[in-house]
């Protein structure tokens, strides 16, 4: 569970704005400029990946998996899972159950972006 009182985390959009040099014939202020351009990024459609677990296999096993196969993950029950924004490791979490028995994701760690960087 998430702890109720700690502050909620996000993702820093200054990460994603590309620094501009402000040019004396503007007619906006450095930071509304900024702003616009934070505010256009908003839009901007991003994947998001919960990736449960993975697993390598030869391909002379893969061709022989058929309907009903199982195939074992390598994760444990519980474990949490990797979330991902457009392939970048962003959060970490748990899988939830949510009304008429659809799954959904629960982040528990948002990561910082040196730490997603460096994956």
């Amino acid at each position: 569970m998430v702890d109720e009182t700690e502050k909620p985390q996000g993702v820093d959009l200054s990460d994603f704005t590309s620094e501009t040099q402000e040019t004396p014939s503007s007619p906006l202020s450095g930071e509304k400029e900024k702003e616009l351009e934070r505010e256009a990024i908003l839009d901007v459609p991003v994947k998001i990946t919960a990736v449960v677990g993975d697993v390598k296999m030869p391909v002379r096993d893969l061709v022989r998996l058929g309907r009903g196969a199982v195939v074992p993950l390598n994760k444990k029950l519980g474990a949490s899972i990797d979330i991902y924004a457009n392939d970048r490791l962003i959060a970490r979490g748990e899988i939830t159950i949510i009304e008429d028995d659809n799954i959904a994701v629960t982040m528990t760690e948002i990561m910082s972006s040196s730490a997603s960087s460096a994956s």
